[in-house]
């Protein structure tokens, strides 16, 4: 259950239109979130990895649990995502600036998973619902 909760903070932090459009005076929490949000990326992109490592480790649910065990893995891969978008300043800063070639493989990473954030944080929200419904479901 934690981790659709997370997700779909994470999704509602990566997709703050959506959030502005249902509530116009959320652009005061959203601006005070704004200097955190590579921290909160960061994280995330770690948690996100972490989950799915996770995942493949416990391979033996997909035999007797497989919908949450494919639930699991897709929602720990968006929100590995996310976390990237979110968070890749501080990545680029820690991790990728080390090396020129490291540096360009993210910099096309997160060309082209930009323009599918919005899409990635609709799904990211539905995803996380779905996981906290299936955790009182199969668990």
């Amino acid at each position: 259950m934690i981790w659709g909760i997370t997700l779909i903070l994470l999704s509602i932090i990566a997709v703050p239109s959506l959030l502005l459009a249902k509530k116009p005076n959320a652009k005061e929490l959203l601006e005070k979130i704004e200097p955190y949000q590579g921290w909160i990326g960061l994280v995330f992109c770690f948690w996100g990895v972490w989950g799915v490592i996770s995942a493949v480790l416990n391979i033996g649910l997909l035999a007797t649990f497989p919908i949450w065990w494919v639930t699991l893995l897709a929602g720990n891969i968006i929100e590995a995502v996310l976390g990237f978008m979110l968070g890749y300043s501080l990545i680029n800063k820690f991790f990728l600036s080390k090396t020129a070639e490291g540096q360009a493989k993210g910099e096309l990473l997160r060309q082209k998973l930009a323009p599918k954030q919005g899409k990635l944080g609709i799904l990211g929200i539905i995803v996380g619902a779905w996981m906290i419904i299936a955790s009182f479901l199969f668990i």
